[in-house]
């Protein structure tokens, strides 16, 4: 299996292929050596198994003075090795205390001396992470406390051999003073105290310790401690100015944050009654896409039903203002709107009738009988200014009578059920005019006025086949006399109403009825709402009203011509 060993002092931990057979731990620089020959084994018989106090991942093996150190890949793996050593442990024989063999370590120590820029240029170069290399401390500290251990005990056997001499060799001296003359004292004292010193040294001494690479061992392990301190203190800078970075980033992100909380509490504190009728919409909105349009769905609703009741208690008294004769609606009029209005007409003849295929991505949004609606999504800086069209066949009435019912603002409140209340700013002449009206709230949107210029035309036919046209295009102006007011929000519009009459010819020398007559509707409308209103519930809104508000109309005006004059 695969695990994490400790190599040597320039590579630190290193994968190896560790195998455990027979009560023995072998160990493979790779899966693929494995039949080369193993690099290292040991026997288990006698082996201390270690966990490490600190270090989850590692664990030690020693057999006296020698020493494995491997670091698994988490606790559990660990944990696994430990408890599957335990048991080839206790199902095997006795081995021998000094089968641990180890293959070039030797290579390795003389290599970790050789240079300490070495051993940190490499720890560099494999991009080691400071949690790693924290590790190899760990390593590094118990290996160099056993170094230490193992110099101690070897100072202290020398301490002691010489203090001991020292005593014998004045006992020596007190003895041999009696018995041999002073020319040979110096010499005897010599060779005598040498060979007892080596003979105190030999047996009772520190046995088979190889000073010489106790100490190459030493300078390794210290020249290994200062590379891979000096790598984590690299690390640690740079990790210092990386914090800092985001440190900076973090403190001048909530330095916008708290700006833009203060600037939106501000705008909150303007606004009275949060949540109740003087609510008013915005980006602030305490109220979420959902609850605005449920909000907006049930106040709808509630209209809808007032408006069913008073239609049925409502009696309609019938007007006599007839419409004035064709011809006065077939030119503009002179005004100092005239060329705008003559501008705005020629537009919608052009592109308004144009078919909805092609590539003008409109999308078919409601289609109920005759009658298909369709919208193009678009937006600007999050205001829905969606474009929409809707196509509709009417039976028994002419596109005259539509668009005189449309214009003629006589009959405005009979039809339409969403405007709260209107007036002539300014008549401009017989088929124009400037027209300022509010529309009813629907809470939470804010309440919206519309100022804009209505007329009405006649378009004149190129040849005799072309159906009867006419004409209603309602624009956004501006007027001195109803300027925007910080009660409503100003929407803009551009809206036309073209009818086109069709009419079959009854068999025989019958008249003309009603039941020859088809006008066929192309209704275009460009709204800019204003304010700001999630774009969701605009969208809703005028999928669920544009039809309602065409069969009302049409339905209107049905029953308004039903037993009168037809008016071509």
């Amino acid at each position: 299996m695969t695990d994490r060993s400790w190599t040597n002092y320039i590579h630190g931990w290193q994968d190896r292929w560790v195998v455990l057979k027979n009560n023995t731990l072998s160990y493979y620089k790779s899966q693929d050596e494995t039949e080369y020959g193993c690099r290292g084994s040991l026997c288990l018989t006698k082996a201390v198994i270690t966990p490490h106090e600190f270090d989850e991942c590692r664990m030690d093996i020693s057999v006296n003075d020698s020493v494995w150190y491997l670091r698994a890949q988490d606790p559990d793996h660990r944990q696994q090795w430990i408890d599957a050593i335990e048991l080839h442990r206790a199902d095997s024989g006795y081995g021998s205390e000094s089968s641990l063999r180890r293959q070039g370590s030797m290579l390795s120590l003389t290599s970790a001396t050789s240079g300490y820029s070495a051993t940190s240029t490499s720890s560099f170069k494999k991009g080691h992470s400071l949690r790693e290399k924290l590790a190899e401390m760990e390593t590094f500290r118990d290996i160099l406390c056993r170094q230490v251990d193992t110099l101690q005990k070897y100072f202290d056997g020398c301490a002691d051999a010489v203090s001991k001499d020292e005593l014998q060799r004045d006992k020596i001296m007190e003895d041999d003073e009696e018995e041999f003359p002073n020319t040979r004292t110096d010499e005897f004292l010599h060779n005598n105290g040498k060979e007892k010193l080596l003979q105190s040294l030999t047996p009772k001494g520190i046995n088979g310790i190889d000073f010489k690479g106790e100490a190459i061992t030493f300078k390794a392990t210290t020249a290994g401690i200062l590379a891979t301190l000096s790598h984590c203190i690299d690390l640690m800078v740079k990790r210092e100015d990386s914090w800092q970075r985001r440190l900076e980033k973090e403190m001048e992100k909530r330095r916008r944050i708290e700006e833009g909380y203060k600037s939106a509490l501000n705008e909150l504190k303007k606004k009275s009654h949060f949540g109740g009728p003087d609510y008013e919409e915005g980006p602030n909105s305490l109220i979420n896409e959902d609850e605005f349009f449920d909000a907006v769905e049930a106040a709808l609703d509630r209209q809808d039903k007032i408006e069913e009741q008073s239609q049925c208690e409502k009696t309609r008294i019938q007007r006599s203002s007839p419409p004035p004769h064709g011809d006065v609606y077939s030119s503009t009029g002179t005004h100092r709107f005239s060329n705008k209005v003559e501008e705005m007409v020629q537009n919608h003849m052009t592109y308004s009738l144009q078919d909805v295929g092609g590539d003008a991505n409109w999308q078919l949004v409601v289609e109920e009988g005759e009658m298909k609606v369709y919208r193009r999504e678009v937006e600007e800086n999050g205001i829905v200014l969606d474009p929409l069209k809707a196509t509709h066949s009417v039976k028994g009435v002419t596109g005259h009578e539509l668009c005189h019912y449309f214009w003629d603002t006589t009959y405005r409140n009979d039809w339409e059920t969403t405007i709260e209340n209107f007036n002539i700013v300014e008549t401009l002449s017989d088929n124009a005019a400037i027209v300022y009206q509010t529309h009813k709230r629907v809470w939470p949107a804010s309440q919206r006025d519309v100022l804009y210029l209505s007329a009405m035309r006649k378009i004149l036919a190129n040849n005799e086949n072309d159906p009867d046209t006419w004409l209603v295009c309602n624009f956004s102006v501006d007027h001195d006399n109803a300027q925007p007011s910080s009660r409503c929000v100003r929407a803009k519009i551009n809206i036309a109403m073209i009818c086109q009459t069709l009419v079959s010819p009854p068999e025989g020398d019958k008249e003309i009825s009603r039941d020859n007559i088809l006008c066929k509707i192309t209704y275009v409308a460009n709204v800019n709402p204003g304010g700001w209103a999630p774009a969701s519930v605009l969208r809703a809104v005028a999928k669920r009203e544009y039809p309602k508000f065409l069969k009302r109309f049409t339905s209107y005006v049905q029953e308004k011509t039903a037993d009168k004059p037809i008016l071509f």
